[in-house]
């Protein structure tokens, strides 16, 4: 098949819906489909609740699903309860303007790429998770995948990952997924940005720390050191920021956004919001509103069964991490020792405990005593070896991440670094 690699695009600044200046890449405003989160977060952690406010409603505002490559028959619909064994669903966030509002810009003016990836592993006992993020510039090989149109497109030995969208629509994206870790995925879903601002609004803003000033001209986003609770625009900008923080690269802002996220899951999961139904209905609604699921998320009540396995697990059993690389020209590859333990911890079902950083986010010093870490020597957060079990995979320490019950705190970058 041709090559329908991303053409490099210059962003220019626009007073609202700015792209990144200097990224030759696709659009990094796709990033902002990180508030999958939100949805894994709603739908996946606090979805029994949802389900029994409206479910006719909710399956109703759900678009059409796609079947996956390798989908087989899941057997009956388990009634409501927890699902039986682990789970492994992938979470894609596209930045295709099709059928978005016309301020994210022209429907033709962007592809179909996948520019974030996100697999959530439930272990069989339901007691961990792992949600690994893959980042949009990392070569890997792409399997052969089915054609939308019909018929199959050829196999690549390195392309980024983030064209498996435009290659073969979701179904591709988890098949490469699948050749990367070994895994078998049998759910998945894709979520557009348009829903990002509702999501944040219904479950009522979501603080963030705030280490250094942070100073972003190109997505509007100036924030003070301390806390902040974002909502609506400021969320998706904060999300969206790369220049403003770390060291301005695509791999630091995965940290940042991990801020963001594991501060969500426990906003999610706090008492407050479990018990809101009108937060947990507009939240699912806006998620579901805007996702297209597989065939085996299409029922409302599997939905739910995946939601009842995640929703007691401890915060610090509710791991994020970002897929190990190393640079190469125009992008990065996968460091093959770290990547190959975090893979086998996955294929073994083990729990994850991390030895590395976040990869630039702090320790937020007003955490809770009992979450925090102890200060590490690059003045990064490093998660605290103390709390590892026996069971657990310890991760090399080039692997970055963060629990969900790490509080920590994104590192800004002002302009004069720029």
């Amino acid at each position: 098949m041709s090559d329908p690699r991303p053409s490099n695009r210059r962003a220019a600044r626009t007073p609202t819906i700015a792209r990144h200046g200097r990224l030759k890449r696709s659009s990094a405003f796709a990033t902002m489909a990180k508030l999958i989160g939100a949805a894994l977060a709603v739908i996946l952690v606090s979805a029994a609740g949802v389900a029994g406010i409206a479910t006719v409603s909710l399956a109703s505002a759900a678009q059409p699903s796609v079947h996956l490559a390798n989908e087989k028959a899941l057997g009956k619909i388990p009634s409501i309860g927890a699902i039986d064994g682990g789970v492994n669903l992938l979470l894609v966030g596209s930045d295709s303007r099709k059928g978005q509002d016309p301020v994210f810009g022209a429907e033709d003016e962007t592809g179909d790429l996948n520019d974030v990836t996100m697999l959530m592993h439930i272990s069989q006992d339901h007691s961990n998770v792992t949600v690994v993020s893959f980042p949009r510039d990392m070569f890997v090989p792409i399997p052969s995948c089915p054609d939308p149109s019909g018929g199959t497109f050829d196999s690549m030995t390195r392309q980024k990952i983030n064209t498996t969208l435009t290659y073969g629509g979701l179904p591709c994206t988890v098949l490469t997924v699948e050749k990367l870790t070994g895994l078998t995925i049998p759910f998945a879903a894709e979520i557009q940005f348009g829903g990002v601002i509702e999501m944040s609004n219904a479950v009522g803003g979501v603080p963030v720390c705030v280490a250094d000033k942070i100073e972003d001209e190109y997505t509007g986003t100036f924030l003070d050191p301390g806390e902040h609770t974002l909502s609506g625009m400021a969320a998706l900008q904060f999300l969206r920021t790369r220049h403003g923080v770390g060291d301005g690269s695509d791999l630091t802002r995965i940290s940042n956004q991990q801020v963001f996220l594991s501060s969500l899951v426990r906003t999610i999961k706090s008492a407050d919001t479990l018990s809101n139904p009108v937060k947990l209905y507009s939240l699912a609604k806006a998620a579901l509103g805007n996702m297209t699921l597989s065939d085996s998320l299409s029922n409302m009540d599997r939905v739910v069964s995946i939601a009842l396995a995640l929703k007691d697990i401890d915060l610090g059993k509710i791991v994020f991490v970002q897929y190990p690389t190393g640079s190469t020209e125009g992008g990065v590859i996968p460091r093959v020792d770290a990547a190959d333990a975090l893979n086998a911890a996955l294929l073994a079902d083990q729990p994850i405990a991390l030895s590395g950083t976040t990869g630039g986010s702090v320790t937020d010093p007003n955490a809770p005593a009992a979450t925090q870490a102890p200060a590490a020597t690059d003045a990064t957060a490093a998660p605290d070896p103390a709390a590892t079990s026996a069971t657990d995979a310890v991760l090399p320490s080039d692997v970055s991440g963060q629990t969900a019950g790490q509080y920590t705190c994104s590192k800004g970058r002002t302009l004069d670094d720029q």
